[in-house]
Protein backbone atom coordinates (compact mmCIF):
# COMPACT_ATOMS: atom_id res chain seq x y z
CA UNK A 1 0.00 0.00 0.00
CA UNK A 2 1.27 3.45 -0.88
CA UNK A 3 2.79 5.16 2.16
CA UNK A 4 2.29 8.68 0.84
CA UNK A 5 -0.69 9.84 -1.19
CA UNK A 6 -0.11 13.08 -3.04
CA UNK A 7 -3.67 14.13 -3.87
CA UNK A 8 -7.23 13.20 -3.01
CA UNK A 9 -9.83 11.81 -5.39
CA UNK A 10 -11.95 15.00 -5.48
CA UNK A 11 -9.08 17.43 -6.18
CA UNK A 12 -9.61 17.89 -9.92
CA UNK A 13 -13.35 18.40 -9.54
CA UNK A 14 -12.91 20.87 -6.67
CA UNK A 15 -10.36 22.92 -8.62
CA UNK A 16 -12.78 23.12 -11.55
CA UNK A 17 -15.72 24.09 -9.34
CA UNK A 18 -13.71 26.86 -7.66
CA UNK A 19 -13.56 28.63 -11.02
CA UNK A 20 -17.28 29.39 -10.89
CA UNK A 21 -18.55 29.12 -7.29
CA UNK A 22 -17.59 28.61 -3.70
CA UNK A 23 -16.85 25.02 -2.72
CA UNK A 24 -17.91 23.43 0.55
CA UNK A 25 -16.03 20.30 1.63
CA UNK A 26 -17.54 18.33 4.49
CA UNK A 27 -16.44 15.10 6.04
CA UNK A 28 -15.53 13.32 9.28
CA UNK A 29 -13.08 14.81 11.73
CA UNK A 30 -9.46 13.93 10.76
CA UNK A 31 -10.40 12.56 7.35
CA UNK A 32 -7.90 14.97 5.76
CA UNK A 33 -9.97 18.05 4.89
CA UNK A 34 -7.42 20.57 6.16
CA UNK A 35 -4.52 18.86 4.39
CA UNK A 36 -6.59 18.68 1.22
CA UNK A 37 -7.46 22.40 1.43
CA UNK A 38 -3.88 23.47 2.15
CA UNK A 39 -2.64 21.53 -0.86
CA UNK A 40 -4.81 23.75 -3.07
CA UNK A 41 -2.88 26.86 -1.94
CA UNK A 42 0.37 27.95 -3.54
CA UNK A 43 2.26 26.99 -0.36
CA UNK A 44 0.61 24.20 1.69
CA UNK A 45 1.16 25.44 5.23
CA UNK A 46 -1.18 26.10 8.20
CA UNK A 47 0.54 29.47 8.54
CA UNK A 48 -0.48 30.51 5.02
CA UNK A 49 -2.27 33.90 5.19
CA UNK A 50 -5.13 32.56 3.05
CA UNK A 51 -5.91 29.79 5.56
CA UNK A 52 -8.36 31.09 8.18
CA UNK A 53 -9.40 28.60 10.87
CA UNK A 54 -12.30 29.62 13.10
CA UNK A 55 -10.65 27.84 16.04
CA UNK A 56 -7.73 30.29 15.78
CA UNK A 57 -8.44 33.45 17.80
CA UNK A 58 -6.63 35.79 15.41
CA UNK A 59 -8.27 34.29 12.35
CA UNK A 60 -11.66 34.54 14.06
CA UNK A 61 -11.17 38.25 14.69
CA UNK A 62 -10.21 38.81 11.06
CA UNK A 63 -13.29 36.96 9.85
CA UNK A 64 -15.67 38.88 12.10
CA UNK A 65 -14.12 42.15 10.89
CA UNK A 66 -14.34 41.00 7.25
CA UNK A 67 -10.57 41.46 7.07
CA UNK A 68 -9.66 39.03 4.32
CA UNK A 69 -6.00 38.56 3.29
CA UNK A 70 -5.15 40.73 0.27
CA UNK A 71 -3.87 39.40 -3.05
CA UNK A 72 -4.98 35.82 -2.40
CA UNK A 73 -6.86 34.17 -5.28
CA UNK A 74 -8.12 31.39 -2.97
CA UNK A 75 -9.21 31.78 0.66
CA UNK A 76 -9.78 28.72 2.85
CA UNK A 77 -12.33 29.08 5.66
CA UNK A 78 -11.95 26.13 8.03
CA UNK A 79 -14.49 25.15 10.74
CA UNK A 80 -16.37 28.44 10.26
CA UNK A 81 -19.67 26.55 10.60
CA UNK A 82 -19.12 26.68 14.38
CA UNK A 83 -20.18 30.33 14.19
CA UNK A 84 -23.97 30.56 14.53
CA UNK A 85 -24.34 33.11 11.70
CA UNK A 86 -21.67 31.65 9.47
CA UNK A 87 -23.82 31.52 6.36
CA UNK A 88 -24.57 35.25 6.42
CA UNK A 89 -20.87 35.93 6.92
CA UNK A 90 -19.78 33.69 4.06
CA UNK A 91 -22.52 35.06 1.81
CA UNK A 92 -21.19 38.55 2.37
CA UNK A 93 -17.63 37.48 1.58
CA UNK A 94 -18.72 35.81 -1.63
CA UNK A 95 -21.07 38.52 -2.89
CA UNK A 96 -18.45 41.26 -2.49
CA UNK A 97 -15.34 39.30 -3.55
CA UNK A 98 -16.28 36.49 -5.95
CA UNK A 99 -14.98 38.37 -8.99
CA UNK A 100 -11.54 38.65 -7.34
CA UNK A 101 -11.07 35.42 -5.39
CA UNK A 102 -12.43 31.94 -4.72
CA UNK A 103 -13.56 30.52 -1.38
CA UNK A 104 -13.17 27.00 -0.04
CA UNK A 105 -15.17 26.24 3.12
CA UNK A 106 -14.37 23.08 5.09
CA UNK A 107 -15.89 21.56 8.21
CA UNK A 108 -16.29 18.34 10.18
CA UNK A 109 -20.09 18.39 9.89
CA UNK A 110 -22.86 18.42 7.30
CA UNK A 111 -22.36 21.94 6.00
CA UNK A 112 -25.55 21.64 3.96
CA UNK A 113 -27.55 21.14 7.17
CA UNK A 114 -25.99 23.58 9.64
CA UNK A 115 -27.83 26.65 8.39
CA UNK A 116 -28.58 28.37 11.66
CA UNK A 117 -29.20 32.11 11.43
CA UNK A 118 -28.15 32.79 7.86
CA UNK A 119 -29.53 33.61 4.44
CA UNK A 120 -29.67 30.86 1.86
CA UNK A 121 -26.49 30.26 -0.11
CA UNK A 122 -28.36 28.41 -2.82
CA UNK A 123 -26.67 28.83 -6.18
CA UNK A 124 -23.44 30.13 -4.67
CA UNK A 125 -21.60 26.91 -3.85
CA UNK A 126 -20.92 23.32 -4.83
CA UNK A 127 -20.78 20.72 -2.07
CA UNK A 128 -18.32 17.83 -1.90
CA UNK A 129 -18.12 15.09 0.74
CA UNK A 130 -14.60 13.89 1.49
CA UNK A 131 -14.49 10.22 2.43
CA UNK A 132 -11.76 8.15 4.08
CA UNK A 133 -9.28 6.34 1.86
CA UNK A 134 -10.54 3.32 -0.04
CA UNK A 135 -8.64 0.79 -2.14
CA UNK A 136 -8.47 2.87 -5.36
CA UNK A 137 -6.99 5.87 -3.50
CA UNK A 138 -4.35 3.81 -1.72
CA UNK A 139 -3.19 2.34 -5.02
CA UNK A 140 -3.01 -1.19 -3.64
CA UNK A 141 -5.28 -4.12 -4.54
CA UNK A 142 -3.44 -7.09 -3.04
CA UNK A 143 -4.80 -9.28 -0.24
CA UNK A 144 -2.37 -7.55 2.12
CA UNK A 145 -3.67 -4.12 1.10
CA UNK A 146 -7.24 -5.22 1.76
CA UNK A 147 -6.26 -6.65 5.14
CA UNK A 148 -4.50 -3.43 6.21
CA UNK A 149 -7.46 -1.29 5.13
CA UNK A 150 -9.89 -3.61 6.87
CA UNK A 151 -7.83 -3.60 10.06
CA UNK A 152 -6.89 0.07 10.40
CA UNK A 153 -9.72 1.82 8.54
CA UNK A 154 -9.46 4.52 5.89
CA UNK A 155 -8.54 7.56 7.98
CA UNK A 156 -5.12 8.85 6.85
CA UNK A 157 -3.05 8.77 10.04
CA UNK A 158 -3.83 5.29 11.40
CA UNK A 159 -3.92 3.79 7.90
CA UNK A 160 -0.53 5.12 6.81
CA UNK A 161 1.04 4.25 10.18
CA UNK A 162 -0.57 0.79 10.28
CA UNK A 163 0.44 0.47 13.92
CA UNK A 164 -1.97 -1.04 16.45
CA UNK A 165 -0.76 1.04 19.39
CA UNK A 166 -1.07 4.27 17.43
CA UNK A 167 -4.52 3.21 16.15
CA UNK A 168 -5.83 2.65 19.69
CA UNK A 169 -4.58 5.99 20.96
CA UNK A 170 -5.81 7.83 17.85
CA UNK A 171 -9.27 6.31 18.17
CA UNK A 172 -9.59 7.35 21.79
CA UNK A 173 -8.49 10.91 21.09
CA UNK A 174 -10.72 11.26 18.03
CA UNK A 175 -13.85 10.12 19.85
CA UNK A 176 -13.15 12.56 22.67
CA UNK A 177 -12.81 15.44 20.21
CA UNK A 178 -15.98 14.52 18.31
CA UNK A 179 -18.05 14.32 21.49
CA UNK A 180 -16.52 16.98 23.70
CA UNK A 181 -15.50 19.49 21.01
CA UNK A 182 -17.69 19.15 17.93
CA UNK A 183 -20.95 18.34 19.69
CA UNK A 184 -20.30 21.01 22.30
CA UNK A 185 -19.70 23.62 19.58
CA UNK A 186 -22.60 22.66 17.31
CA UNK A 187 -25.39 21.11 19.37
CA UNK A 188 -27.33 21.86 22.52
CA UNK A 189 -26.74 18.61 24.42
CA UNK A 190 -26.29 18.38 28.17
CA UNK A 191 -25.88 14.64 28.61
CA UNK A 192 -22.44 14.43 27.00
CA UNK A 193 -21.44 11.36 29.02
CA UNK A 194 -24.44 9.46 27.65
CA UNK A 195 -23.41 10.40 24.11
CA UNK A 196 -20.03 8.84 24.81
CA UNK A 197 -21.80 5.68 25.94
CA UNK A 198 -23.85 5.73 22.73
CA UNK A 199 -20.68 6.10 20.64
CA UNK A 200 -19.22 3.05 22.38
CA UNK A 201 -22.40 1.06 21.71
CA UNK A 202 -22.84 1.83 18.00
CA UNK A 203 -20.09 -0.49 16.64
CA UNK A 204 -22.01 -3.46 18.03
CA UNK A 205 -25.10 -2.34 16.04
CA UNK A 206 -23.36 -2.18 12.66
CA UNK A 207 -24.91 -4.15 9.75
CA UNK A 208 -28.10 -4.85 11.72
CA UNK A 209 -31.49 -3.13 11.76
CA UNK A 210 -31.18 -0.19 14.11
CA UNK A 211 -33.66 -0.16 16.99
CA UNK A 212 -34.05 3.30 18.49
CA UNK A 213 -36.33 1.76 21.11
CA UNK A 214 -33.57 -0.59 22.22
CA UNK A 215 -31.05 2.25 22.40
CA UNK A 216 -33.42 4.46 24.38
CA UNK A 217 -33.90 1.67 26.92
CA UNK A 218 -30.17 1.05 27.16
CA UNK A 219 -29.42 4.74 27.73
CA UNK A 220 -32.55 5.27 29.83
CA UNK A 221 -33.68 8.27 27.80
CA UNK A 222 -36.81 9.07 25.82
CA UNK A 223 -37.22 7.57 22.36
CA UNK A 224 -37.13 11.06 20.81
CA UNK A 225 -33.86 11.84 22.61
CA UNK A 226 -32.13 8.68 21.37
CA UNK A 227 -33.35 9.39 17.82
CA UNK A 228 -32.03 12.97 18.01
CA UNK A 229 -28.64 11.76 19.20
CA UNK A 230 -28.34 9.38 16.26
CA UNK A 231 -29.20 12.32 13.99
CA UNK A 232 -26.40 14.32 15.62
CA UNK A 233 -23.86 11.57 15.00
CA UNK A 234 -24.97 11.45 11.38
CA UNK A 235 -24.61 15.22 10.98
CA UNK A 236 -21.08 14.94 12.36
CA UNK A 237 -20.15 12.15 9.94
CA UNK A 238 -19.72 9.58 12.70
CA UNK A 239 -22.28 7.11 11.36
CA UNK A 240 -24.74 6.73 8.49
CA UNK A 241 -27.96 4.80 7.99
CA UNK A 242 -29.31 3.05 4.91
CA UNK A 243 -33.03 2.78 4.12
CA UNK A 244 -34.60 -0.33 2.55
CA UNK A 245 -35.34 -0.82 -1.14
CA UNK A 246 -38.57 -2.45 -2.27
CA UNK A 247 -40.23 -3.82 -5.36
CA UNK A 248 -43.72 -4.67 -6.57
CA UNK A 249 -43.16 -8.42 -6.51
CA UNK A 250 -41.71 -8.69 -3.00
CA UNK A 251 -42.95 -7.88 0.47
CA UNK A 252 -40.08 -5.59 1.42
CA UNK A 253 -39.59 -4.10 4.86
CA UNK A 254 -40.34 -0.39 4.83
CA UNK A 255 -39.29 1.19 8.11
CA UNK A 256 -36.10 -0.63 9.10
CA UNK A 257 -32.75 1.08 8.66
CA UNK A 258 -29.25 -0.37 8.85
CA UNK A 259 -26.43 1.42 10.63
CA UNK A 260 -22.79 1.79 9.56
CA UNK A 261 -19.82 3.83 10.76
CA UNK A 262 -17.57 6.12 8.77
CA UNK A 263 -14.66 4.37 10.51
CA UNK A 264 -15.24 0.65 9.97
CA UNK A 265 -12.13 -0.28 11.99
CA UNK A 266 -14.17 0.32 15.17
CA UNK A 267 -16.29 -2.76 14.44
CA UNK A 268 -14.86 -5.75 16.30
CA UNK A 269 -16.56 -8.67 14.50
CA UNK A 270 -15.04 -9.49 11.11
CA UNK A 271 -18.30 -10.08 9.21
CA UNK A 272 -19.94 -6.74 10.11
CA UNK A 273 -16.60 -4.93 9.72
CA UNK A 274 -16.17 -6.27 6.19
CA UNK A 275 -19.77 -5.34 5.36
CA UNK A 276 -19.18 -1.84 6.76
CA UNK A 277 -16.05 -1.44 4.62
CA UNK A 278 -18.00 -2.46 1.52
CA UNK A 279 -20.79 -0.03 2.48
CA UNK A 280 -18.24 2.78 2.81
CA UNK A 281 -16.76 2.06 -0.61
CA UNK A 282 -20.21 2.07 -2.21
CA UNK A 283 -21.35 5.22 -0.39
CA UNK A 284 -18.20 7.02 -1.50
CA UNK A 285 -18.95 5.98 -5.09
CA UNK A 286 -22.52 7.31 -4.78
CA UNK A 287 -21.49 10.58 -3.17
CA UNK A 288 -18.74 11.19 -5.75
CA UNK A 289 -21.13 10.80 -8.69
CA UNK A 290 -23.80 12.87 -6.97
CA UNK A 291 -21.42 15.69 -5.98
CA UNK A 292 -19.57 15.90 -9.31
CA UNK A 293 -22.22 15.00 -11.89
CA UNK A 294 -25.47 15.96 -10.14
CA UNK A 295 -26.98 12.51 -10.68
CA UNK A 296 -29.20 11.31 -7.85
CA UNK A 297 -27.50 8.29 -6.29
CA UNK A 298 -28.77 6.17 -3.40
CA UNK A 299 -27.37 3.29 -1.39
CA UNK A 300 -29.96 0.98 0.14
CA UNK A 301 -30.38 -2.58 1.37
CA UNK A 302 -32.90 -5.21 0.32
CA UNK A 303 -34.89 -7.28 2.83
CA UNK A 304 -38.34 -8.84 2.79
CA UNK A 305 -40.66 -9.72 5.64
CA UNK A 306 -39.33 -13.32 5.59
CA UNK A 307 -35.86 -11.93 6.43
CA UNK A 308 -34.31 -12.73 3.06
CA UNK A 309 -31.72 -10.03 2.49
CA UNK A 310 -29.15 -8.61 0.10
CA UNK A 311 -26.74 -6.22 1.79
CA UNK A 312 -26.67 -3.37 -0.74
CA UNK A 313 -28.47 -2.00 -3.78
CA UNK A 314 -27.06 1.02 -5.63
CA UNK A 315 -29.67 3.22 -7.31
CA UNK A 316 -29.03 5.74 -10.07
CA UNK A 317 -31.89 8.21 -10.56
CA UNK A 318 -34.18 5.79 -8.75
CA UNK A 319 -33.32 2.76 -10.91
CA UNK A 320 -31.26 -0.16 -9.53
CA UNK A 321 -27.74 -0.27 -10.94
CA UNK A 322 -26.24 -3.20 -9.03
CA UNK A 323 -26.73 -5.34 -5.95
CA UNK A 324 -23.98 -6.56 -3.63
CA UNK A 325 -23.93 -9.33 -1.03
CA UNK A 326 -20.97 -9.62 1.36
CA UNK A 327 -19.59 -12.95 2.53
CA UNK A 328 -16.35 -13.66 4.35
CA UNK A 329 -16.41 -17.10 2.64
CA UNK A 330 -17.22 -17.95 -0.98
CA UNK A 331 -18.32 -21.59 -1.23
CA UNK A 332 -22.00 -21.00 -2.01
CA UNK A 333 -24.08 -18.19 -3.46
CA UNK A 334 -26.59 -16.72 -1.06
CA UNK A 335 -30.09 -18.14 -1.78
CA UNK A 336 -31.50 -14.64 -1.29
CA UNK A 337 -29.69 -13.49 -4.43
CA UNK A 338 -31.45 -16.08 -6.59
CA UNK A 339 -34.80 -15.24 -4.97
CA UNK A 340 -34.56 -11.49 -5.55
CA UNK A 341 -32.95 -11.85 -8.97
CA UNK A 342 -36.11 -13.58 -10.23
CA UNK A 343 -38.36 -10.84 -8.85
CA UNK A 344 -36.51 -7.54 -9.22
CA UNK A 345 -34.93 -6.11 -12.36
CA UNK A 346 -31.41 -5.37 -11.16
CA UNK A 347 -28.82 -5.46 -13.99
CA UNK A 348 -25.88 -6.82 -11.97
CA UNK A 349 -25.66 -9.05 -8.92
CA UNK A 350 -22.37 -9.46 -7.06
CA UNK A 351 -21.26 -11.53 -4.11
CA UNK A 352 -17.95 -10.25 -2.77
CA UNK A 353 -15.62 -11.98 -0.34
CA UNK A 354 -12.10 -11.97 1.14
CA UNK A 355 -10.85 -15.17 -0.53
CA UNK A 356 -9.56 -15.90 -4.06
CA UNK A 357 -12.49 -17.54 -5.87
CA UNK A 358 -13.67 -15.76 -9.02
CA UNK A 359 -16.55 -17.18 -11.05
CA UNK A 360 -19.99 -16.43 -12.47
CA UNK A 361 -22.97 -18.73 -11.99
CA UNK A 362 -26.61 -18.23 -12.98
CA UNK A 363 -26.02 -14.54 -13.63
CA UNK A 364 -24.33 -13.89 -10.29
CA UNK A 365 -20.73 -12.70 -10.18
CA UNK A 366 -18.72 -14.06 -7.25
CA UNK A 367 -15.32 -12.42 -6.84
CA UNK A 368 -12.76 -11.07 -4.37
CA UNK A 369 -13.55 -7.66 -2.94
CA UNK A 370 -10.48 -5.99 -4.46
CA UNK A 371 -11.36 -7.25 -7.95
CA UNK A 372 -14.95 -6.07 -7.48
CA UNK A 373 -13.73 -2.56 -6.60
CA UNK A 374 -11.62 -2.41 -9.77
CA UNK A 375 -14.25 -3.97 -12.02
CA UNK A 376 -17.10 -1.68 -10.97
CA UNK A 377 -14.88 1.42 -11.06
CA UNK A 378 -15.24 2.61 -7.48
CA UNK A 379 -13.29 5.70 -6.38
Amino acid sequence: MAQEIQSRYIEEQVRNDLQERMVFVGGPRQVGKTTFALNLLDKPSPSHPAYLNWDNVRARASLLNADLPPNQPLVVLDEIHKFARWRSLVKGFYDTNHDQRSFLVTGSARLDLYSRGGDSLQGRYHYHRLHPFTLPETGGFSATDVDILLRFGGFPEPLLRSNSRFWRRWQRERRQRVIYDDIRDLENVREISLLELLAEELPARVASPLSIKNLSELLQVAHETAARWIDIFERLYYCFRLPPFGGKRIRAVKKEQKLYLWDWSLVSEMGPRFENMVASHLLKYCHFIEDTEGIRMELRFLRDTNRREIDFVVLRDGAPELAVECKTGHRTISPAIHYFRERIDIPRFYQVHLADADFERHGVRVLPFAKFVAEVGLV
